[in-house]
């Protein structure tokens, strides 16, 4: 399976899927962007999917189902905030996008429907904006628990298992990280290498799995040293992960 990066809006990341019989992308935030990287390659769309329902990941999808007559699938439990789905999707089941097979997983928190896929074949998850790179999306539609027992799902997959996330926040997240588990000798090390990346305007995806256990404070929420720096010394995980989001709420 190839994988492509398409910048779209200001900050926003769709990614073109190329496998055996099929061309996806992932959370399509506007049609033009799509359209150009399909067109560079001499590819027709087949495949449109969906993370969660927010305007900046669907805003593609019906001008781009209109143009290719692409499938659109989503989480079943945002059917009625998906714009043009056609197939939704629970935790449990699996899509084929072309002889490519992707498991879905329930990732809720940042909306109350969100999901990932994961193709454990060629060891790639899209997680859309529940976890991002030394980050996690913002609690609009789900507590600090809901995050925890996400982010517990996700940390459960292979360690090498490449993430390719909704938004280039890396930089900005790695800045926060260092205020909340500075003793962080893989924090600083990372941070290094997405500096100069961003120095050169490189994007930082994909992460992997393994980085973000290694260096994600709302992955790391249950390490002491963690909870001792933000003051929760003995609170569970997801208590102290709720601190730490309320923080990274209020960081600039």
């Amino acid at each position: 399976m190839q994988i492509t990066i398409i910048p779209c809006l200001s900050d926003n990341y769709a990614y073109l899927i190329e496998t055996h019989g099929a061309v996806g992308v992932v959370d399509p935030s506007e049609e033009a962007p799509v359209v150009a990287a399909l067109e560079k390659r001499g590819l027709r769309l087949t495949h449109i999917l969906n993370t969660h329902h927010h305007f900046d990941h669907t805003g593609g999808n019906v001008a781009l189902k209109a143009r290719y007559g692409a499938s659109i699938i989503g989480p079943e439990a945002d059917r009625h905030r998906i714009p043009g789905l056609d197939q939704g999707v629970t935790e449990g089941e699996a899509v084929m996008i072309g002889d490519a097979k992707a498991a879905i997983i329930s990732i809720p928190a940042h909306t109350s429907g969100h999901i990932a896929f994961h193709f454990s074949a060629s060891g790639d998850v899209f997680t859309g904006d529940t976890l991002f790179a030394m980050g996690c999306g913002r609690l609009f539609e789900g507590t600090p628990d809901d995050m925890w027992r996400a982010l517990s799902k996700l940390a459960a997959l292979p360690p090498h298992t490449r993430v390719w996330c909704g938004h280039e926040y890396t930089q900005s997240n790695g800045r926060f990280a260092l205020t909340v588990d500075g003793g962080n000798s893989a924090l600083h090390a990372r941070m290094e290498a997405v500096n100069a990346a961003r120095a050169r305007n490189m994007p930082t995806m994909p992460s992997t799995i393994g980085d973000e256990i290694a260096t994600n404070p709302f992955m790391r929420a249950k390490e002491p040293a963690l909870a001792a720096a933000c003051a929760m010394t003995g609170k569970p995980p997801a208590e102290v992960l709720g601190e730490i989001r309320r923080r990274k709420d209020s960081f600039r």
